[in-house]
């Protein structure tokens, strides 16, 4: 099929679990049509995307050249979505795409972030996204044990649950919570005003807050059928709860590992000892302690004094013992500390690989070194938290990457079970399994859970039936989709929405997003009240054109109408922020089409 056909669609170039996504984002939520440009309609995910209602027309092209772009209709295309192949073959196919087509809106993936400013800065209608660099803060956030945070206007927006919730909740996000039955919970339910919703939680917790607050509270409740999820707003990203000595104790071993072998760390520790060991010798027998410290540090610079100078004669045994140990130590110490520089400059160097120390305790195991696996070693090591990871390919691009941060890799095809152990998985804090295989990162979950059932787990999971029952059977398994949790950013920046982030609610997606009154056709005129849809959209803040530096939250006027170069930022479903391009007119005006037909609620479980 040739180009001639296709007329403002968007064209979706890729055959992986984020383009599968994408394409049912564009289909089912925004209701355009699409062209797939596929690699291969026979591998990945292509037969499903082949399968999708709403796909204009499917095509399989071996790469994204010329002839493809334009046998997809590149010339009449809104928009082209590049979320396959390396950052050179997406760029080389951006270039193409806006040459032949001005106008159109090009969305790219990205490894490289600074590499993609630079090419936003080059196209002047373009958006360069990373897919792992969306996703890997849930999961960062989800092994550390805080909750996954989106910045905006200089707070941090969050979602708490439960006994969490407290007085700086922006509104409620869901409820109706049940761990084992997911298809319960409601995105943004209709709280019949916005009061309603404050009055709810008034309602079950009481005029006191939360549960734990006052001492006559009850104890706080599961989150069980009828839980809640608010949002939340901190003037600084959620802390990290761990004790100031775990972070110097990690601070010291790290620095100690960095310039030191195991070898080397073992000979300097045997000859503390003994130092230690005699100088308390020669303390018993002279029982003064500047003399003790003067005679020991003489004996290490190798000038020993062979008699006792308190009594005038030679010294008894245990103290000419002493004083050899003392000085044969301090004769060794100078080759010792020139061999320490030499490991740091040689073998101690940053990028070579090194095994994790037996002293590493109340660390984060990461399984698979993919583009995902990277990010949250990194995001996590940069919290000052112990990071090891463990990679069964020893080709894989992320083992050179994050030894370069001088992160402990284990690589093999030893079993994972004993890869686990290595990596000291009884006195690790939390483990994040992110490979590509489904049945890969379960087995890691139950390797760990077997050998610390306490443990915080989280898995990169694809399959919907196959998530759900995880999430419902495993307490404390957390599962999150890298698609699920970028493509609605993907889909929105296409469609030329800016989403500043996206917010896990169990296995659903809250998308955080600042919508400019003058990009949306009929928004301007509308109050806060028309905007807002149950289930769909929920406005937090609003900028006004007068001041466009001031975000005022929970904006009071409800009923001002806004105007143009007002800006506004909402919480939504990802239905709702597609059809936030469709405003209902304002009242009184007659509606220029027809609204669109109300969507099912938001699936219970997702696809990566």
């Amino acid at each position: 099929m040739t180009g001639d056909g296709h007329r403002g669609h968007y064209i979706v170039c890729g055959g992986n679990a984020l383009a599968h996504r994408l394409v049912l984002e564009l289909t089912e939520h925004y209701e355009v049509p699409v062209v797939a440009v596929l690699p291969d309609r026979d591998r990945d995910h292509g037969p499903r995307i082949g399968r999708l209602p709403g796909v204009a027309a499917v095509l399989e092209h071996g790469s994204v050249t010329e002839q493809a772009l334009r046998a997809a209709g590149v010339e009449g295309a809104l928009g082209i979505a590049l979320v396959d192949g390396d950052d050179q073959q997406n760029i080389h196919a951006a270039l193409t795409a806006q040459g032949a087509n001005p106008g159109i809106r090009i969305v790219l993936r990205m490894f490289n972030q600074r590499l993609g400013e630079h090419i936003e800065r080059l196209l002047p209608n373009c958006a360069a996204l990373s897919g792992s660099a969306t996703a890997a803060p849930a999961f960062a956030d989800g092994v550390l044990g805080r909750p996954n945070a989106v910045p905006v206007g200089g707070r941090y927006l969050y979602v708490a649950y439960d006994e969490d919730i407290g007085a700086g909740r922006l509104c409620l996000v869901a409820d109706r919570i049940d761990r084992q039955d997911l298809s319960r919970l409601r995105l943004l339910p209709d709280t019949a005003g916005r009061a309603a919703e404050f009055i709810e939680l008034a309602r079950r917790y009481g005029d006191n807050g939360p549960p734990g607050t006052d001492p006559a509270d009850p104890p706080a409740p599961a989150a069980g059928p009828g839980g809640l999820a608010a949002l939340q707003a901190l003037g600084s990203e959620p802390p990290l709860r761990i004790p100031w000595t775990s972070r110097l104790r990690w601070t010291l071993l790290d620095a100690l590992r960095y310039v030191t072998g195991v070898r080397m760390r073992l000979v300097l520790s045997t000859a503390f000892a003994a130092v230690l060991l005699s100088t308390a010798v020669l303390y018993l027998a002279h029982r003064d302690a500047g003399w003790t410290l003067y005679l020991a540090l003489l004996d290490l610079a190798g000038a020993a004094q062979p008699d006792d100078p308190a009594a005038g004669a030679p010294g008894g045994i245990w103290t000419r013992a002493a004083q050899v140990v003392i000085t044969f130590c301090g004769i060794t110490f100078m080759p010792v500390a020139t061999a320490v520089v030499v490991e740091a400059l040689a073998s101690g160097r940053r990028g070579v690989p090194r095994a994790p120390s037996a002293g590493v305790r109340g660390h984060v195991v990461v399984v698979g070194l993919g583009s995902v696996g990277i990010r949250v070693a990194t995001l996590v090591q940069d919290t000052g938290v112990p990071v090891v990871c463990v990679e069964r390919d020893p080709q894989a691009r992320g083992i050179a990457a994050v030894r370069a941060r001088g992160i402990p890799v284990l690589v093999g095809d030893a079993p994972l079970e004993s890869q686990l152990r290595r990596a000291r998985i009884h006195r690790a804090r939390a483990l994040a399994a992110v490979t590509s295989d489904d049945a890969a990162n379960l087995e890691a979950a139950l390797e760990a859970r077997a050998v610390r059932p306490d443990m915080r787990i989280v898995v990169r999971l694809f399959d919907d039936d196959f998530a759900h029952h995880v999430y419902a059977t495993l307490g404390n398994v957390a599962s999150r989709s890298v698609s699920y949790l970028s493509a609605p950013a993907f889909a929105a920046a296409l469609m030329g929405r800016e989403v500043l982030g996206t917010l896990s609610v169990y296995r659903h997606v809250l998308l955080i997003a600042e919508v400019a009154v003058d990009d949306v056709p009929g928004l301007a005129g509308q109050d806060l009240h028309g905007i807002e849809q149950p289930g769909g959209v929920r406005v937090l803040a609003v900028r006004l054109a007068r001041r466009p530096a001031d975000l005022q939250w929970n904006f009071a006027d409800r009923a001002r109408r806004l105007a143009a170069g007002d800006r506004i930022v909402v919480a939504a479903t990802r239905s709702g922020l597609a059809r936030l391009a469709a405003p209902v007119p304002p009242a009184g005006a007659a509606p220029s089409a027809a609204p669109p037909p109300p969507r099912s609620p938001e699936p219970p479980t997702v696809s990566r």
